[in-house]
């Protein structure tokens, strides 16, 4: 039972690895303001998060900073 426990868990950390991510990322663009359309797109994108942050922290709209990033 042991090793089954640490064969089933490993893979299923790998496959989610990707989701927490994702995850992590919408909720960093939501707090910075970007409404969750355009903060889905860009959480799921290879987007650098400083930047898009960082656009919004210096006043950009966010349909201007998506598009600008996406």
């Amino acid at each position: 039972p042991a090793h089954m426990a640490e064969t089933t868990e490993a893979p299923l950390w790998n496959e989610n690895e990707p989701a927490r991510v994702e995850s992590w990322r919408l909720h960093i663009l939501l707090e910075a303001g970007y409404p969750v359309h355009l903060a889905e797109r860009i959480a799921g994108s290879e987007v650098d998060l400083h930047g898009a942050v960082e656009l919004i922290t210096r006043g950009c709209n966010p349909t201007t900073a998506a598009e600008i990033l996406l």
